[in-house]
């Protein structure tokens, strides 16, 4: 009798779909064009009009292992706040839309950043609910070419877009530039962790009231 090879099987683990989102966010003041991929390589393309933001956006990008093809036209000839605050609504958005229902994710991440002086903490929770609490402690207007009160703005946009928890502080430090950066470096790094599948609880909803 002829013998009957038994199947073979692929020991490789399965690829995941990768978490993405892309969509326009239009309105009197800005229009957006944004398309993120969570499990990326930290590629960017980023134009707000804003260098210095530019930039912020591109190393958060980078620490944070995204992919994020980011374009914003807004009305800068009033003021930076409107593009600033939307580009964080719109960015935050895109998070939510590309996580789903959240099943299976870690939800909350924090991370600590050393900045040659300065040291920043993050801390991120997707819990639904959105809140924020910044604290630079920037005292000078202007950071490059970004209104560095408008940082606080951002984060909030970016809480609400999200409708997660929020918390961004500068430990100390001396120079401004660092300062913010660190603090979007640790936001970086800390949203990785959130966003990253938690292999032990598999598939579950990483809540006890059924949704996030």
């Amino acid at each position: 009798m002829k013998k009957v090879k038994p199947a073979q099987t692929d020991s490789k683990p399965k690829l995941t779909a990768l978490r993405t989102a892309g969509f326009e966010r239009n309105t009197t003041e800005t229009q957006i064009a944004i398309q993120l991929t969570i499990e990326g390589k930290g590629i960017y393309k980023v134009t707000t009009g804003i260098r210095f933001f530019d930039h912020m956006l591109e190393l958060f990008t980078r620490h944070g292992a995204f992919n994020l093809n980011l374009k914003c036209d807004g009305d800068l000839d009033v003021d930076q706040h409107h593009t600033v605050e939307d580009v964080g609504i719109a960015l935050g958005e895109a998070f939510d839309r590309a996580l789903g229902d959240k099943r299976g994710i870690l939800r909350a991440g924090y991370f600590l950043m050393p900045m040659d002086e300065t040291l920043a903490i993050a801390a991120v929770d997707l819990s639904g609910r959105a809140a924020f609490a910044v604290d630079t402690k920037v005292r000078t207007r202007l950071v490059g070419d970004l209104q560095t009160e408008l940082v606080t703005d951002f984060f909030e946009g970016f809480a609400r877009g999200a409708r997660a928890n929020v918390h961004v502080k500068t430990m100390y430090g001396r120079s401004n530039h660092h300062k913010i950066e660190a603090i979007f470096k640790a936001f970086a790094r800390a949203l990785r962790v959130a966003c990253s599948r938690d292999k032990q609880l598999g598939e579950m909803l990483p809540s006890t009231k059924g949704l996030l």
